[in-house]
């Protein structure tokens, strides 16, 4: 078994529930352990680029683990580039939809929201890192109020959009950022000031990002940025360097590094 298998395995499936109603992409699915209740959530966001062509299949494999040990989580999908809509700024407007929507789901499932982490992986650790960010700055409460987050796991991702680009990280369509934000910092410089996580440091909550030191997708020097910049802002900030590892490999459970990341949001549930 390659670290790619677990695109294509399914997981179980979780309880869909739609979080908006402008776009069929705006839904999540909810997984709770058995059990009164109430539980710790982590709120889990799949990459792909912010294309369409990957969805949040994938990353249910690390909420069954999560689950499996206690935790609510909700794995969100969201408008990407290809979708009607999709893209900046409906992409962001879309992730904090469904981190508020975690209000009215708590009415009916027994959901602790005074504990939620947040998780993303490639792009989707972009929108962790983002969202991380709502809590201190007022400034992106534009598409709604944010849920209080007790932490961030970032996984492999694209942290500061500006050097994303400058570094011209690429897919097999072109540069992918390029296309989230509609062009390049020159282009659409209010973009990536709105939209890259390194642009609203500090957080005022820990982050703890994860990198593999083989990740040939999104460089590892990203991440360092990031952290490096969170560090000297006053945040508790941290890297955990996997030596070795790929791209793919931290988001998948059943692999040594993604233990790692499954067992760094199972203790910031926990603290």
């Amino acid at each position: 078994m390659t670290t790619r298998d677990y695109l294509t395995r399914t997981p179980a499936a979780g309880i869909r529930i739609a979080y908006a109603s402008e776009a069929p992409e705006q839904f999540g699915d909810l997984r709770v352990p058995a059990g009164e209740g109430p539980f710790p959530v982590a709120v889990v966001v799949h990459g792909g680029w912010w294309r369409s062509t990957y969805g949040l299949t994938y990353a249910g494999h690390l909420c069954e683990a999560l689950t499996s040990d206690g935790f609510a989580t909700w794995n969100i999908e969201y408008r990407r580039v290809g979708n009607p809509g999709g893209g900046y700024p409906n992409t962001l407007y879309d992730v904090t939809a469904a981190l508020g929507a975690l209000r009215e789901i708590a009415r009916d499932y027994p959901l602790d929201l005074r504990r939620v982490v947040v998780t993303g992986h490639s792009a989707g650790g972009h929108i962790a890192a983002w969202l991380a960010a709502k809590q201190a700055h007022r400034e992106l409460d534009i598409f709604g109020e944010p849920l209080p987050l007790i932490g961030a796991v970032p996984v492999a991702g694209a942290l500061d959009l500006v050097h994303v680009s400058a570094m011209r990280v690429s897919d097999a369509v072109g540069i992918p950022v390029h296309d989230f934000l509609g062009g390049t910092p020159d282009d659409v410089p209010e973009h990536y000031a709105f939209a890259s996580p390194t642009a609203w440091l500090p957080t005022g909550i820990p982050v703890i990002v994860i990198h593999g030191t083989d990740d040939d997708v999104v460089p590892i020097e990203i991440s360092r940025r990031y952290v490096q910049r969170a560090q000297a802002g006053g945040d508790r900030a941290k890297l955990v360097v996997l030596d070795g590892v790929d791209h793919f490999a931290p988001f998948d459970p059943s692999t040594k590094a993604g233990a790692i990341v499954w067992d760094t949001v199972s203790e910031l549930l926990t603290r």
